[in-house]
């Protein structure tokens, strides 16, 4: 009975520091205890107006960057399917740029060559499948091999979208990077029956994944846009940028959401228009 009320307690105890975690605002574990949007740009001085000793003379100049890049710079990750997509870090930060953007989001998120000290390492939110539990939050120091990014989705100089592969979709790509669904495609009729919600960065007139094409970091909870072209506010989780409802076994957003990129899996592409739900 002693034990029984020890997990409960547990189990409470939990749920309770989730709860505040996140307080029902759409920022959820973002809100970094607290310390909301300064926790990850600075208002003043960079990492150093995080209280974070750093040689870094530029720090907080793009983005006002409230955490040490230094550890990034010039590093390289090979993420994903044995290591064959290769990500090199620029040798500085630098303002809207997808490749500075991936190692701002490592900055937090990788735990191996820097541990960041607000991080706890895994998610608030739960697995919704039967085992339950959390997910890791950092990347090299997930409770694998340290420094082992192999089974990380790509991002980054290697990680391109493709269109009319085998694996691809019946899209185009113009000559600035951007994917456009040509009318009559099976792309088009995905998008009245999904949507297109992710945003590649182009590098290279080509359309790259970097962190953000697929994660919006700034909701957790809540997808605002069109879904079977309809506006509106839908369910999201684990900061996911689109309608993403794992939870309800009814849905299938979550597929959905995955085939935005990996269109030979897609229902279209199966000769099926089949509108999400």
């Amino acid at each position: 009975m002693k034990k029984v009320l020890l997990v409960v307690l547990f189990v409470v105890a939990v749920m309770s520091i989730a709860m505040a975690q996140t307080n029902g605002d759409v920022l959820g574990a973002h809100l970094v205890y607290g310390r909301g949007c300064v926790a990850c740009h600075s208002p003043h001085s960079g990492a150093r107006g995080n209280g974070i000793a750093t040689k870094d003379a530029s720090s907080g100049d793009a983005a006002l960057w409230g955490a040490d890049l230094t550890p990034y710079y010039n590093q390289t990750f090979a993420f994903g399917d044995g290591g064959s997509y290769v990500y090199t870090a620029p040798a500085s930060q630098v303002a809207h740029d997808g490749l500075s953007g991936i190692m701002e989001c490592l900055s937090c998120h990788d735990g191996n060559l820097a541990k960041n000290g607000m991080m706890k390492g895994s998610t608030v939110e739960t697995i919704p499948n039967a085992i339950g539990g959390n997910a890791p939050t950092l990347l090299g120091s997930d409770g694998g091999t340290a420094g082992d990014y192999k089974n990380d989705h790509p991002v980054g100089q290697q990680a391109i979208v493709g269109c009319g592969g085998t694996y691809d979709w019946d899209c185009a790509i113009d000559s600035t990077g951007k994917i456009t669904a040509p009318a009559g495609s099976k792309f088009a009729q995905f998008q009245l029956d999904y949507g297109f919600t992710i945003r590649t960065v182009a590098y290279n007139a080509t359309p790259m994944v970097t962190c953000t094409t697929c994660h919006d970091q700034h909701s957790m909870t809540v997808y605002a846009g069109k879904i079977n072209n309809v506006q509106g506010n839908y369910p999201t989780s684990f900061f996911v940028k689109g309608y993403y409802n794992p939870g309800n076994a009814a849905s299938n957003s979550a597929a959905q959401f995955c085939r935005q990129c990996h269109g030979a899996e897609s229902n279209e592409m199966h000769g099926i228009n089949l509108p999400t739900v």
